[in-house]
């Protein structure tokens, strides 16, 4: 099972995306409840963005942020400076030993032990 980042949850619910949804919802895939609060809470976010969204979170895992979690991440933003929502969602990863899809690739190469996976990698390579 994979964890999407916030960034990968936006793209896939985007008009135009189908092969990247497609893709990502070929095998179970999670997300942390932190992804969840950060795509849904945006401000600007449309009634017809969320309900897209929303259908998508409604297809995932959506892993709470249980004592485990929290803990790891604050070891995480003791090492080093770190975001909240990225700590947690990084957290939730390692607690669930699973690869993190994420575009933002640099927020999360720091951190030891996580498995990174970039789905527009190749795309970008050719």
């Amino acid at each position: 099972m994979k964890l999407l980042d916030s960034n990968i949850l936006i793209y896939a619910a985007e008009s135009g995306q189908e092969a990247l949804r497609e893709r990502i919802l070929a095998e179970p895939a999670s997300v942390s409840v932190a992804t969840m609060v950060e795509v849904l809470g945006y401000h600007l976010l449309t009634r017809e963005e969320e309900s897209d969204l929303r259908a998508l979170l409604n297809e995932l895992i959506v892993f709470p942020t249980d004592i485990v979690v929290a803990e790891r991440a604050v070891a995480l933003r003791q090492q080093r400076k770190m975001g909240l929502g990225d700590a947690i969602i990084a957290a939730t990863a390692l607690v669930h030993h699973c690869p993190l899809v994420t575009r933002n690739v640099d927020d999360f190469k720091h951190v030891a032990g996580l498995e990174l996976e970039n789905p527009f990698e190749a795309k970008e390579d050719t």
